[in-house]
C-alpha cells in the first residue's frame, strides 16, 4: 500500500512542484513557513525541520530552544494562486521537541490535545465559521483606510472589483478542496463574508489559516488590500468570526434532543459552559486591543454572556433548523473575531463547553446574562490569568507567554496618543 509520504513525493514529481512550503503558526496565529525544494523534501517529510524556537513568539524556553517542525502529510495541497507552471505546494506542521514529544508552545498541538481528550469521552467536535473581512484600496498607516465599495448586506451590485475578487477567492478555495457554504457582501462598506462548510475542528483551524492567506494574496494580486482587523472603521460594524458548533458521538449529532428548540440536555450543558466561561476565554477568542472596539453595543456584537434564539447580539445563538435537517442542530458562538488564532480559539471554546457537560451546568433562562464580557484587552487578560480552565487547557508555558505579550501590547496602547484625542482635545485644552 502506498504511504502518505510516497503519495506526496509522487505528486510533487508528477505536478512539477518546485517548492514546498512547510507551514506552522506562532502563538498569536501568524503564519510561518520553511521553503524546501524537491531535492530536500524527502528528508523534510521524514525527519522534519529543526529550528531555533526562541526566534518565534511564544516558542522560547528556558532550557532548550531547538524544536522540530514535523509535517502532517494529510494536509499536503497545491497552491494554485502562484499561477500555471510555478509549482508551489504546502503542508502544515506540528511543532515537537527534539525528543519527539509535543511542544507545549505549539497552538496546533494544544488543539490536538483538547480534541484527544474529547475523543476519549466519545465526542468529535465539528465547527463551521463565518469569516468576515474588509477589502480596501490600500492599507497605508498614514491615512484612514478607504473601502473598495459602498455596499451593504447581500448587495448585488454591478460586477465591480470586490465582487470579482470574492468570486475568484471562492473558486480558488474550491480548487484547493476547501468547501465554501456561501459568500456575500456584509453590512459595512468594503466588508465581505465567506462561510465555510462544517468539518472537524483541527481541519478547520488549518483551513482558516489557508483562507486568510488566500484572501490576502489574491487581494494583493488585484492591487487591493484585505484585512481581518476586527474594527477597522469607526461607526461601522466590525468583523466577526461567528462559529457554528456541534458535538457528535457514535456518528450522531449529540446536540439533537427534545429540549428547547430541539436541543439535547448535553447541548444545553455545553451552552451553559460557554456562558459561564466566556469572560475568561475572551482573551483568546478576541486577542487584540482593537478586538474590544468591536464588542460594543449597537453593532450586533455580544457584550454580555447570554444566549438566545434570534437575538443577533447574543453571545450564543441557537439557529433555526430546516425541516427534515435535524442533524444540522448546532449552536453559534458569536464572540470570536477573524484575527484570533483558530487553534487556540477552538481549544478554549471546546474546553468551556465540555466543562459545562462534565459538571452538569444548568442552562440559564434565554436572554438572561450572568455577567458582561470584558470591555478591554486588559480586563480580558486579568480574567485569563485567574482562569483555572485556561491554565489547564493551554498549559502554563503558553499562558505565561500570552499574558506577557498581551500586557506589553496594552501598555503600548495606553501610551499612544490617538487621532481622536488630538481632534477633540488639542484645540480645546
Amino acid at each position: 500500500m502506498q504511504s502518505q509520504a510516497d503519495y506526496v513525493l509522487r505528486t510533487v514529481e508528477e505536478r512539477g512542484v518546485r517548492f514546498v512550503q512547510l507551514w506552522f503558526t506562532d502563538v498569536l496565529g501568524r503564519h510561518k513557513a520553511f521553503h524546501v525544494t524537491p531535492a530536500e523534501l524527502a528528508d523534510a517529510l521524514e525527519e522534519g525541520m529543526t529550528f531555533d524556537g526562541s526566534a518565534i513568539d511564544g516558542f522560547a524556553r528556558f532550557s532548550e530552544s531547538d524544536v522540530l517542525a514535523r509535517p502532517d502529510l494529510t494536509t499536503f495541497q497545491l497552491l494554485p494562486w502562484y499561477g500555471e507552471g510555478a509549482g508551489v505546494a504546502s503542508v502544515f506542521c506540528d511543532i515537537v521537541s527534539i525528543d519527539g514529544t509535543p511542544f507545549e508552545g505549539c497552538p496546533r498541538q494544544q488543539l490536538r490535545r483538547v480534541l484527544s481528550g474529547a475523543r476519549e469521552q466519545g465526542y468529535t467536535f465539528f465547527v463551521a465559521p463565518e469569516i468576515e473581512y474588509f477589502y480596501f484600496n490600500s492599507l497605508e498607516a498614514s491615512g484612514a483606510p478607504v473601502p473598495v465599495d459602498r455596499g451593504s448586506y447581500f448587495d448585488l451590485t454591478t460586477d465591480d472589483a470586490a465582487s470579482q475578487l470574492r468570486r475568484r477567492t471562492v473558486l480558488t478555495l474550491e480548487e484547493m478542496g476547501i468547501g465554501v457554504e456561501h459568500a456575500q457582501h456584509e453590512d459595512a462598506p468594503g466588508q465581505h463574508e465567506i462561510d465555510l462548510r462544517y468539518t472537524d475542528a483541527l481541519t478547520m483551524a488549518d483551513t482558516i489559516m489557508t483562507v486568510r492567506l488566500v484572501i490576502k494574496e489574491l487581494a494583493r494580486q488585484s492591487g487591493l488590500a484585505a484585512s481581518f482587523m476586527p474594527k477597522p472603521l469607526s461607526h461601522e460594524q466590525g468583523s466577526g468570526m461567528h462559529t457554528h458548533l456541534s458535538l457528535w458521538k457514535e456518528d450522531r449529532n449529540a446536540f439533537v434532543g427534545d429540549g428547547p428548540y430541539g436541543l439535547s440536555l448535553l447541548a444545553q450543558q455545553f451552552i451553559a459552559g460557554l456562558i459561564e466561561h466566556a469572560p475568561e476565554i475572551t482573551a483568546i477568542t478576541n486577542q487584540w486591543v482593537n478586538s474590544y472596539k468591536r464588542l460594543v453595543p449597537g453593532h450586533e456584537a455580544p457584550v454580555n454572556s447570554a444566549w438566545a434564539r434570534f437575538e443577533q447580539s447574543a453571545l450564543v445563538r441557537v439557529p433555526t433548523v430546516k425541516t427534515g435537517r435535524i442533524e444540522s442542530t448546532r449552536v453559534e458562538y458569536r464572540a470570536p473575531d477573524p484575527a484570533a488564532n483558530p487553534y487556540l480559539a477552538f481549544a478554549v471554546i471546546l474546553a468551556a463547553g465540555l466543562r459545562g457537560i462534565e459538571n452538569g451546568y444548568e442552562l440559564p433562562a434565554e436572554g438572561a446574562s450572568s455577567r458582561p464580557l470584558p470591555r478591554s484587552l486588559a480586563e480580558a487578560v486579568e480574567l485569563m490569568e485567574n482562569s483555572q480552565l485556561l491554565h489547564e487547557t493551554l498549559g502554563e508555558h503558553l499562558v505565561k507567554w500570552f499574558l506577557t505579550n498581551k500586557r506589553a501590547e496594552w501598555a503600548s496602547y495606553r501610551s499612544e496618543v490617538t487621532p481622536f484625542e488630538l481632534e477633540r482635545y488639542l484645540p480645546l485644552l
